[in-house]
């Protein structure tokens, strides 16, 4: 008499029910299995460390060692980085936040074409009007790189669009109100500012028309802004600017903070009290800091020490030449024109901004 069992079935497991089997027949390990092939559980102790584990570590760091933390906290020294640290973001957040939001509605519900029609046709001409343009676009140097690549993809010239990336960030109203305010006692920071951006960012323009080639640019792109909706692209202009520009932010008001209780009182006197000195100091201090443009006047302010003239060439500079907008300008237009454009930027900004500051200051 012929079995009814299939010979070919799997044997049944010790409680009696066939293992479940995967792709093919084959037996489909158990997850104990599976985790002890894998070397274990991920949070096990020989899984990988997560941030859970790096913030309980870091916890049991501070109740074990909050006895000299507390000593190192008091002392004199960190207070005032401190104070200094808080102060110039205090200062300069709420400019930040309403300049991206501004930037961003600017960039997203204006349409670009816009800017090709209000342009004169003439390139030498569209040069000082797209440089007043940047009166409009209450943003820092994060958002006019974008917006400037896609002005030259709209037809824009490129050198109009260029002398708009260099003055939108220095000459806007939300800026020029925080000089103001970072320099009460000066309101001749706040016509220096503007005047010696303006010209930089002209100057720059015609520059590029008698020097330029259009191979050294490549035409940027913003694909997570292609195809996207009016309300997804704006807050995905004020996470990037935000994201960016924020933290360029604390990064330049740590420095700030430290330069101000690191570096001895007397070699910055030294620098602050040769002319020369001080201006190229400040000049390359700003290239270094990366500081938003919204927020760089707290911080130019906070360099008591140095002139008017050597803190308004920190002013000019900083939004026109930094590290961030270096490696942005590359990412968007290209290695070729990042590496001819920022060096004769930077030139004619200490150039003509310490001139304004030896004719308005």
């Amino acid at each position: 008499m012929a079995s009814t069992t299939d010979s070919s079935a799997p044997p049944a497991g010790p409680d009696g029910r066939a293992p479940a089997t995967g792709p093919g027949g084959g037996d489909r390990p158990d997850v104990p299995e599976r985790e002890a092939a894998s070397g274990g559980p991920r949070r096990s102790l020989g899984g990988r460390i997560g941030s859970v584990e790096v913030l309980a570590s870091l916890l049991v760091l501070l109740i074990v060692f909050r006895a000299p933390l507390a000593g190192a906290l008091s002392a004199p020294r960190l207070q005032t980085w401190t104070t200094v640290f808080v102060s110039v973001l205090v200062q300069a957040v709420p400019f930040l936040v309403f300049g991206v939001l501004l930037s961003a509605v600017i960039a997203v519900f204006v349409p670009r074409s816009f800017w090709a029609r209000a342009l004169p046709r003439h390139p030498a001409l569209a040069v000082p009007v797209a440089s007043a343009a940047g009166v409009v676009l209450p943003g820092c140097e994060c958002g006019s790189v974008p917006i400037a690549g896609s002005l030259i993809r709209r037809g824009v010239t490129p050198a109009a669009a260029l002398a708009f990336l260099l003055a939108a960030p220095a000459v806007n109203p939300v800026v020029l109100a925080a000089t103001a305010v970072a320099f009460p006692g000066a309101p001749e920071m706040v016509l220096g500012r503007a005047v010696a951006s303006l010209v930089v960012a002209m100057v720059m323009g015609w520059l590029w028309l008698r020097l330029g080639r259009a191979d050294w640019i490549r035409l940027p792109r913003r694909p997570e802004l292609d195809g996207a909706s009016r309300g997804a692209a704006f807050w995905a202009a004020v996470r990037h600017d935000v994201v960016h520009a924020g933290g360029f932010l604390v990064v330049g008001a740590m420095a700030a903070a430290s330069i101000n209780v690191l570096v001895p009182e007397r070699w910055l006197q030294t620098l602050a009290d040769s002319p020369v000195l001080s201006v190229l100091a400040l000049a390359v201090l700003a290239v270094l800091l990366s500081i938003c443009s919204e927020a760089d006047a707290f911080v130019a302010a906070s360099l008591s020490q140095f002139s008017l003239t050597s803190r308004l060439v920190f002013l000019v500079v900083g939004p026109m030449v930094d590290l961030k907008l270096i490696s942005m300008q590359a990412g968007v237009f290209g290695r070729r024109f990042a590496v001819r454009f920022a060096p004769a930027t930077f030139v004619v900004a200490v150039g003509v901004a310490g001139l304004a500051g030896a004719v308005l200051l």
